[in-house]
């Protein structure tokens, strides 16, 4: 694999020994959890949509979290260097998906020459960022020429909808498709591609079956305390990536967005 990092040393670097199993905090998504399914699959619909942009390519992912969609993306890429800040994420990372390249580094500066990746993606991680417009510059920064930064966030008026501030307490400032569309722009950018993560029919059914809303029935009963009910539990767990749709019509009323963002050669 082609090393993009400054430093030799840096990119190869790997965290040795049993890394501690990832927590599950709220901050990040984690796989295999019966709870947490409707989550990973609202992200994994993403990763294995851009599976192809990325296939043969120099790719960061910055910001990998569980590291599950860093080592989806290395089935395809020439190489994956995984950036993210927390060190047990990064010694997490390290052991359970040995095909991602891995290294801890602040994503405000990105531990990657310039002009020397194909593709940063960057999935569900800009709403916790304190300096989004700084990171979008260091995207701008490591990217080749002609180059593709793939974006996801919450959709703001979804997500946290009637507030400006958010309602997840790990995220600093959430937006809307304009908003991250200016931020793209003004950091370089030109917007190849704006489009919304829908449910599909299935999980319609299930919001009506669940008094109007899936995601509402499981965090009221987790903010409660309360056990889930079976059949909640159920229908929850027997979610999969091809339950949600990625749509570029109704982008305001979509659950997340998802943008390609290209370098202007």
């Amino acid at each position: 694999m082609q090393r993009v990092t400054d430093s030799a040393d840096d990119a190869a670097r790997t965290l040795a020994g049993d890394a501690p199993a990832l927590p599950l905090t709220g901050e990040r998504t984690v796989p295999g959890l019966a709870e947490e399914n409707y989550w990973f699959r609202r992200h994994e619909v993403v990763y294995l949509d851009l599976v192809e942009a990325c296939r043969g390519r120099i790719v960061v992912d910055a910001g990998f979290g569980e590291g599950y969609g860093a080592a989806l993306i290395a089935g395809a890429a020439a190489g994956v260097l995984g950036v993210d800040y927390d060190a047990t994420a990064t010694a997490h990372v390290a052991r359970r998906y040995p095909s991602v390249q891995v290294t801890r580094g602040n994503l405000a500066a990105l531990p990657v020459a310039d002009d020397a990746v194909d593709a940063v993606v960057n999935l569900q991680v800009i709403e916790h960022l304190w300096d989004q417009e700084q990171f979008l510059r260091e995207c701008h920064r490591v990217l080749a020429p002609g180059g593709r930064l793939l974006i996801s966030t919450p959709n703001r008026i979804t997500f946290s909808p009637g507030r400006d501030t958010p309602l997840n307490p790990f995220h600093t400032r959430e937006l809307n498709a304009a908003e991250l569309t200016e931020l793209l722009v003004g950091a370089g950018f030109a917007v190849e591609s704006m489009r919304g993560v829908h449910h599909g029919p299935r999980l319609a059914a299930l919001d009506a079956k669940h008094g109007g809303s899936l995601i509402d029935a499981q965090i009221e009963r987790a903010l409660a305390g309360e056990p889930w009910p079976a059949d909640l539990r159920a229908d929850v767990a027997a979610v999969t990536a091809d339950d949600f749709h990625l749509r570029t019509d109704g982008i305001d009323g979509s659950l997340d967005l998802v943008a390609t963002a290209v370098k202007a050669p």
